[in-house]
């Protein structure tokens, strides 16, 4: 956890507390035994009053104040981007260290976006910390190694989301769609943009004028961010199917020295959160099925790309994006802080 044998225990805020992220978070934080001296679950005023069953016993949720919030030492925020943007600043500025999982701010230069696994050192002493985007989280464990040991020229990846991608509405939404085409009634579809039960979507957020998503830029302007490249040339393909929670992504890289199959899977191997799944013959690859409610992240089908020659790649990978993907990758951030 942290380089400290016996850290001192934090107060400790989850503030969307009730969502699909916070709620993992709590998980995390007891199953990665954080020195939580206390815990406060905070939500809209709707849930407040309501109790909440966590591994750290019963608890009430509370109504958002940040004259309450900001007396906490660590604040993992899992809220939208504009909640963040009007209360993140100012709890940092009150001594708390702020953890947001939203976009917020994860482009601004002067705030650190953090996988600790790829660019701890990029931490410095900011109070306020970025999560970056699931799917960035997953791909760069496989990448900051990769680029480390043969450098990475340019990147090309098409991913498969979850749809806890849209948190637990998206997943609500999937479970009883499908059972509705299963049993003969109307598909309806809120939070997709298409019904999602045996569909997948290339869509996930708002189309951009060069024709990508947001989504898909994300990716881009984020491994740019983490991997400290930031003329990376990327391209990325976002595509929603109908799974539960752990996202997979199909990556083509090229690389400025040569690369082996077998010289890649040595270095991933030895890569800290991946798990190498990479025996094709005996159905070995990354899936979600064995990717779910696992910390690390699953890279296999690792081969030589025979478009660029000895400098070519492709693998594909899988990693649940309420974990690596958010909640995990924030409380190993607030790990690096103890």
């Amino acid at each position: 956890m942290s380089p400290s044998s016996n850290p001192s225990p934090r107060r400790v805020a989850i503030v969307g507390a009730t969502g699909a992220v916070g709620r993992e978070m709590v998980s995390v934080l007891h199953r990665r035994a954080f020195p939580v001296a206390e815990l406060g679950l905070f939500a809209s005023e709707r849930s407040a009053g309501r109790t909440m069953e966590t591994p750290f016993g019963v608890k009430t949720l509370a109504a958002f104040d940040p004259d309450v919030v900001k007396g906490y030492d660590i604040v993992l925020m899992a809220v939208s981007g504009d909640f963040a943007k009007e209360h993140a600043p100012t709890l940092a500025s009150a001594g708390a260290v702020v953890i947001d999982n939203s976009s917020a701010f994860r482009y601004d230069p002067e705030i650190p976006l953090i996988v600790p696994e790829i660019n701890a050192g990029a931490l410095g002493t900011s109070r306020l910390i970025a999560n970056p985007n699931c799917t960035t989280a997953i791909l760069v464990l496989a990448l900051g190694p990769l680029h480390r040991a043969f450098g990475l020229k340019r990147v090309i990846v098409s991913t498969y989301q979850a749809t806890s991608g849209a948190g637990a509405e998206g997943m609500a939404e999937l479970e009883e769609q499908t059972r509705n085409q299963l049993s003969g009634l109307p598909v309806a579809n809120s939070v997709f943009r298409h019904p999602i039960p045996f569909n997948v979507i290339p869509q996930i957020d708002a189309f951009q004028d060069n024709g990508y998503t947001k989504e898909e830029m994300k990716v881009t302007w984020e491994s740019r961010k983490i991997l400290g490249i930031p003329d990376l040339p990327a391209s990325c393909t976002a595509v929603r199917i109908p799974t539960y929670r752990a996202h997979s992504e199909s990556v083509t890289i090229e690389t400025e020295r040569p690369v082996t199959a077998d010289a890649a899977r040595a270095v991933l191997a030895e890569a800290p959160g991946v798990k190498l799944a990479d025996d094709p013959a005996n159905g070995v690859y990354p899936m979600p099925l064995t990717a779910t409610g696992e910390f690390d992240v699953e890279v296999g089908r690792i081969r030589a790309n025979p478009v660029f020659g000895g400098n070519g790649l492709d693998f594909f990978l899988c990693g649940d994006q309420l974990l690596k993907g958010a909640a995990l990758n924030a409380v190993q951030i607030a790990e690096l802080t103890l």
